[in-house]
């Protein structure tokens, strides 16, 4: 029973920054997993299972807001799932912790991309609430976020993530809840890759269930904080996010340790919070340009919320 309420715990809050920035339930779920002695092919397995109920949770949840390109789940989505699977078969026979550190070094090089883009310059573009984005460039990108994700134990969200927003051309709240639904097929193909290649009799019920309760219970809130939170906030909070977790992972490939990794964290929280506070003062002292959504012909604000000329 205590384990269960502690992973129940550790789902919600994964969840939570998961359904609202669009990545990280992987990653913070199977950080604590291998912590506590999970080999990482089973770690990988549980998260997959847990997240197949999740990422259902969070995709009805982001529906129910408005953060959902159903296309653009779709056309990531689908590759995701055969990646997925490729990813879930080569970490049940090898695992891949030596390629961690340069899969971070590029996520590293995105998420500050973001981070400054988003604070000192927003793109205007980033309004749309259908992606413009094409099968050419959806597919590649969901079969090596779904490979990375089920062979690393996480990165559909911080590969899948990132490559979309870099690009400027969708809204943030529609890159994150398309992003998090299309999960679920990722989930689905990774947990019957893992299940072919370990069987059911390694994974633990109570780590899966408190996982998935705490994930569940979750998602709405995630759902509404990512329709409430501006544009140019969010981007800059999803690239803080990034940064600050694929440097852990490079200190940690690096062996630097002590001192001197408290001092590169310190840095990077410094920078992340100065980034966001930037990003807060010109949202709050910014004029609010009102700019025309090329998909509906609507005016929209500068969070991407489409006015009701009207009520305007």
């Amino acid at each position: 029973m205590r384990t269960l309420i502690v992973f129940a715990l550790v789902g919600f809050g994964a969840q939570l920054v998961d359904g609202a920035l669009g990545m990280a339930y992987g990653v913070t779920s199977t950080s604590l997993l291998l912590i506590a002695g999970v080999n990482p092919a089973t770690a990988s397995a549980s998260v997959h299972l847990a997240e197949v109920g999740t990422t259902l949770a969070a995709g009805a949840s982001h529906w129910r807001f408005g953060n959902v390109d159903w296309k653009l789940v779709l056309r990531l989505g689908v590759p995701g799932a055969i990646g997925a699977f490729a990813g879930a078969t080569v970490l049940s026979a090898l695992a891949t912790d030596d390629a961690a550190p340069y899969m971070s070094g590029i996520l590293l090089a995105l998420g500050v991309y973001i981070l400054l883009r988003f604070s000192i310059r927003p793109p205007r573009v980033a309004t749309q609430r259908v992606s413009p984005h094409r099968s050419t460039f959806l597919s590649p990108l969901g079969l090596v976020a779904g490979f990375v994700d089920a062979s690393g134990g996480g990165g559909w969200g911080p590969v899948a993530t990132p490559a979309l927003l870099t690009a400027g051309r969708t809204a943030p709240r529609t890159v994150i809840g398309s992003v998090d639904t299309s999960e679920f097929l990722v989930a689905v193909a990774a947990s019957v890759g893992f299940l072919i290649g370990l069987g059911s009799e390694v994974l633990d019920p109570a780590t899966i269930g408190g996982l998935l309760i705490g994930g569940v219970l979750a998602a709405p809130l995630a759902a509404w904080l990512v329709t409430t939170i501006p544009a140019p906030i969010l981007g800059t909070a999803v690239g803080g996010i990034i940064v600050l977790t694929n440097t852990r992972t490079i200190l940690r490939a690096l062996d630097v340790t002590g001192w001197a990794s408290t001092t590169v964290y310190l840095v990077v929280v410094g920078v992340w919070i100065a980034a966001v506070a930037i990003a807060v003062s010109k949202f709050r002292t910014g004029p609010r340009e009102v700019v025309g959504d090329p998909t509906t012909d609507q005016p929209v604000s500068p969070s991407g919320e489409v006015i009701d000329s009207e009520r305007s």
